[in-house]
Formats: structure tokens, C-alpha cells, sequence
């Protein structure tokens, strides 16, 4: 196998993989352990060390304490990867507090939801995104200012801060002593509540599943072993922080192996090519899509990808020709793919090395170490080996439980601590799993789950719309995108650049649908509730003909 670069250590960790350990531990650790080793390097080539990391965290932590973040408050993050947003995540989780990261592609209504769920009291952010100014987009949402704050409807929100510009240095000018600090830090146990990830359901109200600092960290340990992910490695991180492959599979794996990352604020094909041959990038994971369009670029081959050495991927499916380019194409010694939800801490399953081409694309791998997978009927109960049924999911990667959503915890995770998952799957004489369907009503549109209850209690509130249902629709690049099956109120007319431009303006991208389907009426059951399945085949055959 290639060795990286400047590698130190040929292990891919040397914290002991245990459910012991809290970040401000793990930062302390490294810290000592890696030094002036560069953690972090921004995209305009500026360079944190693991050493320097600690210094920005403890820092902007006693800010926090500062401006009366207590422990278990909530305070969240809506911005694009930067070097900052790591500091500002490892900051509110350092002292017990609660980060809640926000997708960047919300709009000002998702993103208040968020806020007021959570009753986040402070909101880092920036000032611009590509084109979005995520402060006034949510200033708009909530009614403008308030008497007390800096958003209306969100009475608990005591300060918005800017990642960039001089926001930060401002926000940091009020710091509590050391001794609070240390006090703060040390009150944190494995068990205190690291982070609240947002993920939806067919109620369509997003949920906050949350994740205790021991298991948010042995999952990342895990992750870099079963990756071969080793101290000196450089990881380029393309998927969003928002997200558990960017947050959890990105930044802190590789803060816990002594990896250098290197994150983007978006992707551009041949600025990411260029930064794989000027910085001599090793790992490289996102979903299908990113390593389509790399490939798709018509200077791919003008750059040096040498040094690239493991890739991960994830889809239920993925073409075993990518899983072939990943080798042959791309280089990598290794390219795997693995299984995972937000509720399940990011992972429950991977692929392994000595896996085959269509292994590796078929399925999702085998679980992880403490990890069970059970394959139930719709009572629960479990079936026999290679029978598709519910996947269920028991072990340390389960969430603590959906925030302040006690029924719907106990919905989704049963007295027995089985995690029911909503995806249908089977599991072969191999023991590897195989995803074959959803339960649960998504879309996974490039790797973003979208949501149709959610979308389309947004697109009912358009002034030509009766009703509306969203059906996932194929496509080649993203997987699956949303198609909306309409029905019109009387005398109004819709088309599909018109839906467009106004979904655009009320969700996230990922949810617009791409497809418009004008209908008359909809196939129900007896009691009423919309036969998806029909209506699909309905669509498809209209598309057809």
C-alpha cells in the first residue's frame, strides 16, 4: 500500500476504541500527541496544528461560557466547512453544551424550525453563501428583530456570531477565567449529550436525534480502522459538516487518527482535482456523485491523483463499474462502502477489504464490532436468514433518542433497544447485508434524504395547488430525485419552471422537485391514505408514452 506523506504513526489511532472518552479528552490528546502537526488547512492554505486546534477551542469556549451558555444548553451552526466551524463545534461540545448543526441548504422557515425546537441560544453563521445571507433569511422567517434578541420568534436566541469577517474576534472579546473553563470541561462524561442531527419522518416534522460524546467518538475510531485510516493521512472533506459523513466520518475521524483534513465549502471538480495533486490528498469519500463528476471532467487525466489511497462511497446500490474505477480509475488501495443512519450515530455496517468488486457494490458490508443487525417481520419478530424483513439495529451506535420526542422515540426504538430502521433489508450466508427498499417514506437524492410529508406540507402553501404528493423519480447522477404529482386548484395553471423558482425560495435544493406531474386525482386505499406504488407506475407510464 502507499504510505502518506509525513506519515508518523502506522496505526490508525492510539486511543484505545472504547465508549469512554469525551472530545475535550480526545483534543486534549492529540494535542500533546501530534503538536505542530497541521489539523486543519483552510482553503485559502492557512494551516491549524493539533496543538493550535486546542488553543482556538479553549478560547472560543470561554467566549461561550462568557455569553451564558450553560451545560446541555443548545447552540447551533448554519455555514458552510471552514476551519472555523470545527472550532466552533469542538467549542459548544467542550464545555456540555449541545451543537446543532443546520443544512446549509435550509431556507429561512426550515432553519427557525430548527432553532426553535431546540431553543438554540446562540446561532454561529456567516455573512454570505454562495449568495445566501443566512441572517437575514432568518431574520425574515421570524419576524424580524426582537425586543430581547436578534429573531422575534425565536425568544431564546440571544446571539447571532459570524464564523467569518470580524464577527468572531468580536464575539470572543468576552472571556470567562480558566478555572471555569476547566471546571466546564471536567463536568463532561461519555455521556453527556454531544450533538442534536436533524433528520425527518413521514409526520414531516424534522427530528433531533441525539448522541452522547462516547459513542460519538467510538464510532469514528471504528470508522478510521476499518478504513485504514492512519495518522499523517490527508482527507479532503467534500460532504457537508451538517452531515454525519462530513462531521462524524470527516473532521473528528480525523481528529481522532492525527489526519490532516482539508474541507471545502462546496465542490468544484477541477479545484479539487488540483488539490489532490498539490497537497497529495489520500482519502477521498462522498457519495457516487462526486466520483462521477470527477471522472466526467474533461482534464481528469491532466492531474496527479497518485497519492490517493482510500475512498468510501455509500447508495443501497452502487454501480460495480465505480466500485471497479475506484480501483483502476482512481487508484485507491482501498474503496468500500458501508450502511448507515443519522439515528444509528453515522454507522452500522461497512464493507471490508477482502470483498469482492460486487460485494462491495451490492451490499452494505458487515456490522461493526458490538454492533447486531436483525432482520423482523412487521410484528417485530425476527425472520430466518436471507428473508427480507425491517432492518433492525442493536449496539453502541444508537441515538440516545429523538430530542424532547418522547413517543416518537419509543416508536422507533422498542423496549429491547432495537433500533427499527424503516429500511427493508436481507442478510446473506456471508452475514453481509443488502438494503433491497425504504419503509420509511425518503427520497435520497445524492446522499440528502428528502422528505415528501415535509415537502409537501411546504408546496400545499402554492396559491395553484390543491394537492400535492412526491414520488422519488429516477436519475442517473443524483440516484433519485423528487417528482411532484399535482393537483390543481380550479382555474390555475403550473408549470414546472414556475414550480421551480418558487420551491427554490421555500426549501432546501435537494427537495425541489425536478419532475411536474399534473393529475386529476390520486389512487387511494378504502380509508383514503395515497397507494405510492400505483401512482408511480401511473407517472411512469404517462413519462413513456
Amino acid at each position: 500500500m502507499k504510505a502518506p506523506e509525513g506519515m508518523t504513526n502506522p496505526h490508525f489511532s492510539d486511543l484505545p476504541k472504547t465508549l469512554d472518552h469525551t472530545l475535550p479528552q480526545v483534543i486534549a490528546h492529540v494535542a500533546a500527541r501530534y503538536g505542530d502537526t497541521p489539523f486543519i488547512v483552510g482553503e485559502d492554505g492557512t494551516a491549524i496544528s493539533f496543538a493550535g486546534f486546542k488553543a482556538r477551542v479553549d478560547i472560543l469556549a470561554r467566549a461561550l461560557i462568557a455569553h451564558g451558555l450553560a451545560h446541555g444548553d443548545r447552540a447551533a451552526i448554519w455555514a458552510p466547512n471552514s476551519p472555523e466551524w470545527i472550532v466552533a463545534a469542538a467549542a459548544i461540545e467542550s464545555i456540555g453544551a449541545i451543537m446543532v448543526p443546520i443544512n446549509t441548504r435550509f431556507k429561512g422557515g426550515e432553519a427557525l424550525y430548527v432553532l426553535g425546537k431546540t431553543r438554540a441560544k446562540i446561532l454561529f453563521t456567516v455573512g454570505q453563501f454562495l449568495g445566501n445571507d443566512y441572517a437575514a433569511m432568518l431574520a425574515r422567517a421570524g419576524g424580524g428583530a426582537g425586543e430581547a434578541g436578534p429573531v422575534r420568534d425565536l425568544p431564546a436566541l440571544t446571539h447571532i456570531a459570524a464564523l467569518d469577517g470580524p464577527g468572531l474576534t468580536t464575539f470572543q472579546a468576552l472571556q470567562a477565567d480558566e478555572a471555569m473553563l476547566a471546571a466546564r470541561i471536567a463536568a463532561v462524561t461519555p455521556r453527556t449529550i454531544a450533538d442534536i442531527l436533524f433528520t425527518s419522518g413521514t409526520t414531516g416534522q424534522p427530528k433531533g436525534a441525539m448522541h452522547n460524546h462516547g459513542q460519538a467518538l467510538w464510532m469514528p475510531a471504528i470508522w478510521n480502522e476499518s478504513n485504514d485510516l492512519r495518522a499523517g493521512d490527508r482527507m479532503v472533506i467534500v460532504n457537508p459538516f451538517f452531515h454525519s459523513f462530513g462531521y462524524r466520518s470527516g473532521w473528528i475521524s480525523g481528529l481522532v487518527a492525527g489526519i490532516t483534513v482539508y474541507p471545502l465549502a462546496s465542490f468544484d471538480a477541477e479545484a479539487l482535482l488540483g488539490l489532490i495533486e498539490r497537497e497529495k490528498i489520500s482519502i477521498l469519500m462522498g457519495p457516487p456523485t462526486i466520483f462521477f463528476s470527477l471522472m466526467e471532467h474533461p482534464r481528469f487525466g491532466a492531474f496527479d491523483i497518485a497519492s490517493l489511497r482510500v475512498g468510501h462511497t455509500g447508495a443501497s446500490n452502487v454501480p460495480v463499474d465505480l466500485i471497479r474505477a475506484g480501483r483502476e480509475v482512481f487508484g485507491f488501495d482501498l474503496f468500500l462502502t458501508s450502511f448507515g443512519q443519522t439515528e444509528c450515530t453515522a454507522l452500522a455496517t461497512v464493507n471490508y477489504p477482502d470483498a469482492s468488486f460486487e460485494t462491495i457494490a451490492r451490499t452494505v458490508g458487515k456490522p461493526l464490532p458490538g454492533v447486531e443487525l436483525r432482520i423482523a417481520d412487521a410484528e417485530g419478530n425476527a425472520l430466518p436468514q436471507g428473508e427480507s424483513g425491517e432492518l433492525l439495529i442493536r449496539g453502541p451506535v444508537v441515538m440516545q433518542g429523538y430530542f424532547e420526542e418522547p413517543e416518537q422515540t419509543a416508536a422507533t426504538i422498542d423496549a429491547d433497544g432495537w433500533l427499527h430502521s424503516g429500511d427493508v433489508g436481507c442478510i446473506g450466508e456471508d452475514g453481509t447485508l443488502r438494503i433491497l427498499d425504504r419503509l420509511k417514506d425518503v427520497v435520497i437524492v445524492g446522499g440528502f434524504n428528502a422528505y415528501p410529508a415535509e415537502i409537501e406540507n411546504i408546496l400545499r402553501k402554492h396559491p395553484a395547488i390543491a394537492d400535492v404528493c412526491i414520488i422519488a423519480w429516477p436519475n442517473e447522477r443524483m440516484g433519485e430525485v423528487c417528482a411532484a404529482c399535482v393537483i390543481l386548484k380550479n382555474g390555475e395553471t403550473l408549470t414546472l419552471p414556475e414550480l421551480t423558482a418558487w420551491s427554490r425560495e421555500q426549501m432546501a435544493n435537494y427537495k425541489v422537485p425536478r419532475h411536474l406531474f399534473l393529475v386529476d386525482d390520486f389512487p387511494r386505499t378504502p380509508l383514503g391514505k395515497i397507494q405510492k406504488f400505483l401512482l408511480r407506475d401511473q407517472m411512469k407510464a404517462l413519462a413513456a408514452a
